[in-house]
């Protein structure tokens, strides 16, 4: 069934940045002008959340707008069974039909003040999910065939201070625990909060990949406290150099943001010597979008755009040399790769050090080319199935991709 047959059509929102909101509003736009008289539209998450006022008033065809966390105010307006204290309704997990992977989230909020951020404004404060829901709902997943659960909330190192001294490391090996072949991908740790006990849990329990996503957001002091951030250039090179020496293969993604207001030629070229020195094996960059209602959209002295984007270009350039030379350095090793998608002339799949939607991929092509699990048979026909692992060669290197020989 496609939107134009469905009685209901339910739009989730984001209110993070402005491209994200751009992309929610034509999104809406788009939908409402396809809507049939008996369709109903329904708007919730974070940009309903932050500006439900405008949209009522500009978009009245919309027949339902909602914050986060509306699920009981959603399914009273339209008329459904109260499910609330089912731990699926809260919808702690998000996987699409069919993938391997799925999201499922610790933790509500975010204590955290951040200058640039309105997640607190919209999400409010830290709120750790229970460990009985969560484990819970991760054995539910891995009963459904789930080969990767992906822990994400806005600081999961900061999980469980609100509640108590069940903390990250103890969930992990909880999770671990569960019976069955399955990856624990971590995702969104505060640098400054990443102490011995987490390194440890991390090296030490095999079912975790050995992958990191840190976001150090700049390397510059000055600017980390404009950003209301913790942490230094010095305290970051320390933490990487300990992650890479105690957790052996461990691959250390991070985020940084280009264009922040009174951001100067100078601290932007320190930033991207670091970025060169510590050799990230991922990195995302950002160009500071100004939002209102945080405290930097106040900061008078803004980068131009034109000099954002020529900022953002050259940290992804950069990023792509390492990164290449990062791929080089795997050839001939072999890797236990996730399956993700198999179609009629090629296999795709990851290993450790790629999350999915968000790094490169292993691609597994020429289903004819040796390939024993083949024998012969175009990949659509051979058994290998989506959500299964295997055991690969690495053959070829790209600046973010890699191809693979099945072994």
């Amino acid at each position: 069934m496609g939107p134009e047959e469905a009685d209901l059509i339910l739009i989730n929102t984001c209110g993070f940045i402005n491209e994200a909101k751009e992309e929610s509003i034509e999104h809406i736009l788009v939908f409402l002008n396809r809507k049939e008289p008996w369709q109903k539209v329904v708007v919730f998450g974070c940009l309903a959340q932050r500006y439900m006022g405008e949209i009522v008033k500009e978009l009245p065809e919309v027949d339902g707008v909602f914050g986060v966390d509306s699920f009981k105010e959603i399914m009273d307006f339209l008329s459904l069974p109260d499910r609330s204290s089912d731990v699926s309704y809260k919808r702690l997990s998000y996987k699409e039909s069919g993938s391997s992977y799925a999201y499922l989230k610790i933790a509500e909020g975010c204590n955290r003040q951040c200058t640039f951020c309105v997640i607190p404004s919209i999400r409010g404060e830290l709120r750790s999910y229970t460990p009985e829901s969560i484990l819970v709902e991760a054995e539910r997943l891995v009963r459904e065939g789930v080969k990767e659960i992906i822990l994400v909330a806005q600081d999961i190192t900061s999980y469980g201070m609100d509640t108590g001294n069940y903390r990250l490391e103890r969930l992990l090996r909880d999770i671990a625990s569960i019976d069955g072949d399955f990856w624990i991908r971590l995702l969104y740790l505060y640098p400054t909060m990443i102490d011995e006990t987490l390194i440890q849990t991390i090296a030490e329990v095999e079912k975790i990949c050995k992958y990191l996503d840190i976001p150090i957001q700049h390397s510059e002091e000055r600017i980390l406290r404009l950003m209301g951030r913790a942490g230094s250039s010095g305290q970051f090179r320390k933490l990487i150099k300990r992650l890479r020496q105690d957790i052996p293969g461990v691959v250390l993604r991070t985020t940084v943001i280009v264009g922040f207001p009174t951001e100067s030629d100078e601290e932007f070229s320190r930033l991207l010597d670091f970025i060169k020195e510590m050799e990230f094996d991922r990195l995302g960059a950002f160009k500071y979008s100004p939002e209102e209602g945080t405290e930097a959209y106040k900061i008078k002295v803004q980068v131009p755009e034109e000099k954002k984007q020529e900022r953002f270009h050259e940290v992804m350039k950069t990023q792509a040399e390492i990164s290449y030379r990062k791929n080089k350095g795997l050839l001939n090793k072999r890797f236990k790769v996730l399956i993700d998608d198999v179609s009629e002339d090629l296999i795709v799949g990851r290993y450790y050090g790629q999350a999915p939607e968000i790094d490169g991929i292993v691609i597994i092509d020429n289903c004819m080319s040796g390939n024993i699990p083949f024998s012969g048979q175009s990949c659509s026909e051979n058994k290998i199935k989506t959500g299964e692992f295997f055991e690969v060669r690495i053959a070829e290197a790209y600046d973010y991709d890699l191809k693979a020989i099945l072994i």
